[in-house]
């Protein structure tokens, strides 16, 4: 393994006196830790215990069959009674659960739409949709559903139903285009979609019923369309037979409609969500149901540690693992006030997160360190206009967190009172395995760490050998034990599974991200070691991008990789060979880079594309984007005797250089 080359604040300490955190901790800490981890299924089966759970399980877990581990097993619960009626039995009941702000704004920049919803307003909605759903429609325990939705409360009222009833969802983020939400329906086949007419984003109408339609084009075979009038458009185009409006769906259930919580077994699958993988299509990540509670629950409990008198916000959207989790079930789960907003977060002005902060009284904050980096941009007198003394923590998840955000947090939003972590987690482990959290650790916090492994967690840093690195060099980050938010396996497809995640190094989970341990035991995650582009903390698959761009009628063949970006974290550019006969000038570019939008969604959209004659490729025709990105980013080429033609790497040197000098004048 190879020393990092870049200087980390590994010994700066933040001491916050509010949390009376202090470097005396990280010993006692590490005690705490090793204690959690030599029996640390006792240790998870101690926050299980918490839960309500209409059956005990048999066996905390059975490791019988690895990597195929299940957690809890006999045991039975349900993540919508979970999340509302154990509240609604409590003076939690018409405690305020969800504000929801629509984007549009009047002339003074209120919010145009507000909404605000108790427990026992969201335990009615759920069973009037629990209701509709199975006993007029039929869907019932194991049916899927799909959700491509925008961030309304319909969306957490219709996950929260199809738990209700046992069935199975899927989040779509509902950017994504009609052909990526084609690719992801056509794998998991589901009996419903349910979507709406449009959202507002930047001040503009998105209609995503129409994206629908064509998605299932391709991939048909839902029996039943949910359509919410969220703007109430009236040139929607429905199906007849199959598509509904969401009103005149519910428009027969009694507004008192109770449907009984089915048992649903700890091992059973809950929901899917698609990642892209360096390979091959999108991969469907199976949770279970008992694990991923429990997991869920330790996340909300340990690291937020909001209290019942305060408000959290998670910006995270549904359709990625952040909203999936910390926006549709753990704050539920918790009992807790949380706010929801639609739009994008600097619209109409770039300080809108921060008028939402002012006006409900945010304590926790929980976001991406790509959105914190646009806004410091923007500069400091956006957030200074608001009263921010009610934030009490930010946390922020989806890529490293530089100490250059971590001190505009510290500073401009906390004014130096606030604890700022950096959490660690993929759409694969369910969970936050890494973050320095304050509710019981006390530990000091450094800019730009993410922290030690939480407890019940067995986390390291190891060299190619599968070996602890030492303190200070670059390794690969793994888990050594199961836990229980684990994923249980891609849908469909077990053996891809096991050789993503588990062939290589064998016996742990190889999480595909490089990392480095400091002297105290903090993990510090440097970003993707696989060839997975991570756009503001979204996960874009080479494949998928590569395969969007040679399905353009003018493309021969492209490779795409990421590069650093200061405030995307990631952003994606092209190196291309045209079709012979194509003109390979700027108005093709400007096409591709629609086509791309088109197939992929805007977020994909790369920030530059390269033309080339040929690209670097190995005799056995596998392209070596490790040699492009060093071209790129003027790293170390490394070994290139695999390479087929050895003046591709001349000529992309050529071409990135000339492009390069005609952008900055130099």
């Amino acid at each position: 393994m190879e020393t990092l080359d870049v200087k980390l604040p590994f010994n700066t300490y933040v001491i916050n006196e509010r949390y009376k955190t202090s470097p005396d901790a990280i010993k006692s800490y590490w005690d705490l830790h090793r204690r959690s981890i030599e029996n640390f299924e006792e240790f998870w089966a101690s926050i299980a215990r918490e839960l309500e759970w209409f059956k005990p399980w048999d066996k905390v877990l059975d490791a019988s069959n690895p990597p195929f581990y299940r957690w809890f097993v006999g045991g039975e619960l349900n993540l919508s009674y979970l999340a509302l009626d154990r509240h609604v039995k409590t003076w939690r009941k018409n405690k305020l659960a969800l504000i929801w702000e629509g984007e549009p704004v009047d002339q003074s920049g209120y919010p145009v739409d507000r909404r605000k919803l108790t427990y026992y307003d969201m335990w009615r909605e759920v069973n009037r949709v629990a209701c509709m759903l199975h006993c007029n429609f039929g869907i019932g325990r194991g049916d899927r559903v799909a959700l491509y939705m925008p961030m309304i409360p319909e969306a957490l009222i219709a996950i929260l139903a199809i738990w209700r009833i046992g069935a199975v969802h899927t989040t779509i983020f509902s950017g994504f285009s009609a052909e990526a939400l084609a690719d992801r329906l056509a794998d998991y086949k589901p009996r419903a979609v349910i979507t709406v007419d449009g959202f507002w984003r930047r001040g503009k109408v998105v209609r995503l019923k129409e994206i629908v339609d064509k998605a299932l084009e391709k991939a048909p075979g839902a029996e039943a369309v949910f359509v919410v009038r969220r703007l109430g458009l009236n040139d929607v185009p429905m199906t007849e037979g199959r598509d509904w409006f969401w009103e005149k769906a519910l428009a027969g259930v009694k507004q008192n409609a109770y449907v009984e919580p089915i048992p649903v077994k700890s091992e059973e699958i809950s929901h899917i969500l698609y990642t892209s993988g360096t390979t091959g299509k999108p991969k469907g990540i199976m949770h279970d149901t008992g694990g991923f509670a429990v997991s869920i629950y330790a996340d909300m409990k340990h690291i937020f540690d909001v209290k019942d008198d305060e408000v959290y916000w998670c910006t995270g959207d549904i359709g990625w693992g952040t909203g999936a989790w910390y926006v549709a079930f753990g704050p539920f789960v918790m009992g807790l006030t949380q706010v929801m907003y639609e739009g994008a977060p600097d619209f109409p002005q770039p300080d809108r997160w921060w008028a939402i902060i002012e006006r409900y009284g945010v304590n926790v904050f929980f976001s991406s360190p790509t959105a914190i980096r646009m806004f410091m941009r923007y500069g400091e007198e956006w957030p200074r206009k608001h009263d921010l003394s009610t934030l009490r923590a930010i946390f922020t998840v989806g890529e490293p967190q530089n100490p250059e955000a971590f001190w505009w947090m510290y500073k401009v939003l906390g004014n130096e009172r606030i604890f700022v972590g950096s959490t660690w987690g993929m759409t694969e482990t369910g969970a936050v395995p890494l973050d320095i959290a304050p509710a019981l650790f006390l530990l000091p916090m450094k800019p730009g760490a993410n922290g030690p492994p939480r407890l019940g967690y067995d986390i390291d840093v190891v060299d190619e050998s599968g070996k602890p690195a030492p303190p200070g060099v670059r390794g690969y980050l793994v888990i050594k034990r199961p836990w229980p938010g684990m994923l249980h396996g891609i849908w469909g497809d077990p053996e891809r599974y096991i050789k993503t995640y588990w062939s290589r190094f064998p016996g742990m989970f190889y999480a595909g991200d490089y990392a480095i341990r400091d002297q105290d035991g903090y993990i510090w995650v440097l970003g993707r070691a696989d060839e997975v582009i991570k756009v503001a903390g979204h996960r874009l698959g080479t494949y998928e991008l590569e395969s969007a761009f040679i399905s353009h009628p003018a493309v021969a063949e492209a490779a795409v990789i990421g590069v650093p970006d200061p405030i995307k974290g990631e952003v994606p550019i092209a190196f291309v060979i045209p079709k012979a006969g194509v003109n390979a000038d700027e108005r093709l570019a400007t096409e591709l880079r629609q086509h791309i939008r088109n197939t992929v969604g805007p977020i994909a959209e790369p920030a530059q594309i390269f033309f080339v004659t040929k690209l670097p490729k190995t005799r056995s025709g596998k392209i070596m984007r490790r040699v492009l990105k060093a071209v790129v980013t003027g790293g170390q080429i490394g070994d290139v005797t695999t390479l087929e033609d050895e003046t591709s790497v001349e000529e992309v040197k050529r071409v990135y250089e000339e492009v390069k000098k005609e952008i900055t004048g130099q």
